[in-house]
């Protein structure tokens, strides 16, 4: 039978490169000498493996069981008995490698940090899960390691980097046999998903625990884990109840490598191998360069260090030479153009609130004028201006509002033709009601304002407006105090209105956007792009949240302007 013989009894099919495997044991019960059969032979079948080493213990592949002859013609990254060194900073790119080259390595990481261990772990692992397609097998040694059962800070990420390869990798070509000699601390979720259990000897109360709980998960008879304790060295159950729909005990064979993970009493007196496998290095040093020096490029130590070189070499050099030659102009990103963006419109907002404080100035001046020349006052007054020579920023043209005629009541003069009007008139437009911030906007005030809260305490107390600052709205009297006032238009003219409304901003290629699409939604992603701006900035949500204040833009997940410019 064609396939990959792990016992005298059990052949694994061809297709086990994209199946999942757990290999649970305690420590020098043979689930290591398990793992290296199983390389050994996809080796023999030409199926590409990876095996990630955190311990150091899989670079005797290279050599004979003896250690006096060759073994399997693979590169070694990393590690003591590396053939090339791996960069902390280089786990993408050697994934890249691995699927351009469909490449069988060892990837020692056994000399990193445990925070460098980590980062590289987790590029490497969303690297190859998004451009692997090709049958490619990955052995993962102490697996509690990558996929904890109780994840802390950067542990969860890499967990979630893991657990897409063991839950959706065979979509993508890729399979996993896992590997810990501490079951209880093997993430639940990521173990219950693997197809093929092999168990050997396990005497821990704990991870027998664990053990179980996959028993009980496929339905197998539990009396199976009252002979574990006592299975010999390289003896194992292996359950597959849905790929191999067995249950059988098997004498896993030894494999034919050297035993590198073995402890010195166990070798005692052996020699380490002398005759390695012959694998064309220089190939693969070649095609490392690049990513060596790209990993050093992106590595902010390296950087550093270059600059302090630089600048070393520069205060070196005679004045004469550190001439300016030539002026590189710099490159402006759409998140700095959105920012500048984002700054001159908040200038023309500012200088718009300006200009209408000095309308609110010169209302109040006038009204003090035309009380003080009231007859019994005694003098003239003075007189003020109608409003400062202050320009406005400037906007878009506004359509064209309809007047609405009078109801039969000339406007109260204490109205006045400054904020509280245009509060009063942005109620009367919404006879549903406006919250505080609504109105704000509506009005060209902040809601958080003084100026605000006092155009509202007017309001309340002349009896025009009514309700708490979730709901305000516009009362009878307000109506008449009002007298004529212009009304909003409708439909495509009232979006006209509120793109000039908007101005030159971000806002208002974000509502033309979304109009142009009307009545299909937009992504995030998608109205950024089209309204030019980055999706994920604050600049971004600042002119999404003033669209949504206004009632332009309805939807969370996916945005669509609001029906009422359309109806």
């Amino acid at each position: 039978m064609k396939g990959l013989r792990i016992s005298e009894d059990l052949v694994l099919p061809l297709d086990a490169v994209t199946q999942t495997f757990g290999i649970l044991a305690m420590r020098g019960a043979g689930k290591t000498n398990l793992a290296r059969v199983m390389a050994e032979e996809m080796y023999a079948a030409k199926i590409p493996f990876v095996a990630v080493d955190p311990v150091g213990s899989w670079w005797g592949l290279r050599s004979s069981r003896d250690g006096n002859g060759a073994g399997i013609e693979i590169p070694i990254f990393g590690g003591r008995k590396q053939d090339v060194p791996l960069e902390k900073t280089g786990g993408a790119l050697i994934a890249d490698l691995v699927v351009g080259d469909r490449l069988s390595c060892v990837l020692d990481v056994s000399e990193f940090s445990e925070g460098d261990k980590i980062r590289f772990l987790i590029d490497f692992a969303e690297r190859l899960y998004r451009k692997n397609q090709d049958p490619l097998h990955l052995f993962l040694e102490e697996a509690d390691d990558y996929c904890p059962q109780r994840p802390f800070r950067e542990q969860a990420r890499l967990l979630r980097s893991w657990e897409n390869i063991v839950r959706r990798g065979r979509a993508r070509g890729l399979g996993i046999t896992m590997i810990t000699q501490r079951s209880a601390s093997l993430n639940k979720s990521v173990l219950t998903q693997v197809e093929t259990l092999f168990v050997l000897r396990t005497t821990s109360p704990q991870d027998r625990k664990a053990i179980a709980a996959w028993v009980e998960f496929h339905g197998q008879a539990k009396e199976l884990l009252a002979s574990l304790e006592g299975l010999k060295n390289g003896e194992a159950w292996v359950w597959s109840p849905s790929w191999l729909r067995t249950t059988a005990r098997v004498l896993t064979r030894r494999s034919t490598t050297f035993d590198s993970g073995a402890t010195p009493k166990d070798v005692h007196g052996a020699r380490p191998p002398a005759n390695l496998a012959d694998v064309d290095l220089g190939a693969i040093k070649t095609r490392m360069a690049e990513t060596i020096e790209r990993a050093k490029a992106e590595d902010p130590r390296e950087l550093r260090k270059k600059i302090l070189e630089l600048e070393r070499e520069l205060k070196a050099r005679p004045a004469a030479e550190t001439k300016i030659e030539r002026v590189e102009v710099p490159v402006v990103t759409d998140s700095q153009l959105a920012t500048v963006r984002g700054i001159v419109e908040a200038f023309q907002q500012r200088s718009a609130e300006v200009f209408r404080a000095s309308e609110v100035l010169a209302q109040a001046g006038n009204e003090l004028s035309s009380a003080l020349k009231r007859p019994g006052n005694g003098h003239a007054g003075p007189s003020f201006p109608a409003r400062h020579p202050i320009v406005p920023a400037p906007t878009r043209p506004r359509a064209t509002r309809e007047t609405k005629p009078s109801r039969g009541v000339d406007p109260d003069p204490a109205v006045g033709r400054g904020g509280l009007r245009r509060m009063l008139t942005a109620l009367a437009q919404r006879p549903q009601g406006l919250s505080a911030q609504q109105l704000g906007v509506r009005a060209g005030l902040s809601s958080k304002s003084g100026t605000f809260d006092t155009y509202l305490g007017r309001g309340r107390a002349a009896g025009w407006m009514e309700g708490s600052r979730d709901r305000l709205t516009i009362t009878a009297a307000g109506i008449a105090a009002l007298g004529t006032y212009e009304d909003l238009p409708t439909g495509r003219e009232l979006l006209s209105y509120w793109q000039g409304e908007l101005g030159a901003s971000g806002a208002s290629r974000m509502l033309s956007a979304l109009a142009d699409a009307y009545p299909k939604p937009l992504t995030r992603a998608e109205l950024a792009d089209r309204a030019g701006l980055t999706g994920n900035s604050g600049t971004f949500d600042t002119y999404l949240g003033r669209l949504r204040r206004l009632e332009l833009v309805e939807g969370r997940g996916e945005l669509r302007a609001s029906e009422e410019l359309f109806s």
